[in-house]
């Protein structure tokens, strides 16, 4: 066994793609720069992946390679390579926080939503004895104060307004009783 090589085929390719690997991205980060990231660390709460993302930058800036990086600080080599590209292209804001992502447009516009609300407070139905999300959603596209809505989009409205119209009788006093 003394004499063991590696196969032919081995000692090709390890010829051809040794030194292959990616070179280490080299960032100089602003003195300014450093200075924000010194503060920010060691201010007070912060978001973990922005302190995540600012202690790579640091590393990445002493010479540090990405996979190096992620052994030490739980981010992937793939992410520590996109902060640093991030720096050089956009500076630190763009290299710590995220943009903002656009997100589903909203439902209800705030006429719509003071009216669902103003329908909620007053009396529920003939033949009911309190709102539900079900019936508000039912009877907002009877009444035609939206042109249709799903009990969802009711339901966190009303949570968001803390109205809980199924708990209790006429919520916002409507008929006597």
């Amino acid at each position: 066994m003394k004499n063991w090589r590696k196969p032919f085929l081995c000692r090709i390719v390890l010829a051809h793609t040794r030194g292959m690997g990616r070179r280490p991205l080299s960032i100089n980060i602003a003195r300014k720069d450093q200075r924000e990231l010194a503060k920010l660390l060691s201010g007070g709460v912060q978001q973990v992946r922005v302190v995540l993302r600012a202690l790579a930058l640091l590393q990445l800036a002493k010479g540090a390679s990405a996979p190096q990086i992620a052994n030490v600080v739980p981010l992937t080599p793939q992410a520590i390579r996109n902060i640093g590209r991030r720096y050089q292209q956009g500076g630190l804001e763009r290299a710590l926080y995220e943009r903002q992502r656009p997100g589903a447009a909203e439902v209800l516009d705030d006429s719509q939503k003071q009216r669902l609300i103003a329908m909620v407070c007053s009396s529920p139905p003939e033949g009911r004895a309190r709102w539900t999300v079900r019936l508000v959603a039912e009877e907002a596209v009877k009444r035609k104060l939206v042109p249709r809505v799903g009990r969802e989009t009711v339901r966190i409205l009303l949570l968001s307004h803390d109205l809980k119209p199924w708990r209790e009788k006429n919520v916002g006093g409507g008929r006597p009783g």
